[in-house]
């Protein structure tokens, strides 16, 4: 992956850091919950193809910032910190 799409998905990953903030959660929970979307790997234990479908799905870029964008309009805080950590966790992967 070359340097300019590292730094998209680095910047990414900050503005994930930033909407977080706008919600009413403690700091530290964004830390605790960051890897929580490779729980998707445990459709491994099914098999490589349900494993490979639910791990891409809770990679989802666009998943999260759906979750994030209705849960802010819904006024469902829970939804909407469930799409930040998803954007957040994908970034980061990308980056890494």
């Amino acid at each position: 992956m070359n340097i300019l799409l590292k730094l998209e998905f680095a910047a990414l990953f900050v503005l994930s850091i930033f909407f977080f903030s706008m919600l009413p959660y403690a700091w530290w929970w964004y830390p605790v919950l960051l890897l929580v979307p490779d729980i998707g790997m445990l459709g491994y234990l099914v098999s490589p193809k349900v494993g490979a479908m639910t791990y891409n799905l809770t990679h989802l870029l666009v998943l999260g910032i759906a979750l994030y964008i209705v849960g802010q309009i819904a006024g469902l805080p829970l939804m909407a910190l469930a799409g930040v950590i998803i954007v957040g966790h994908s970034a980061l992967d990308r980056v890494l």
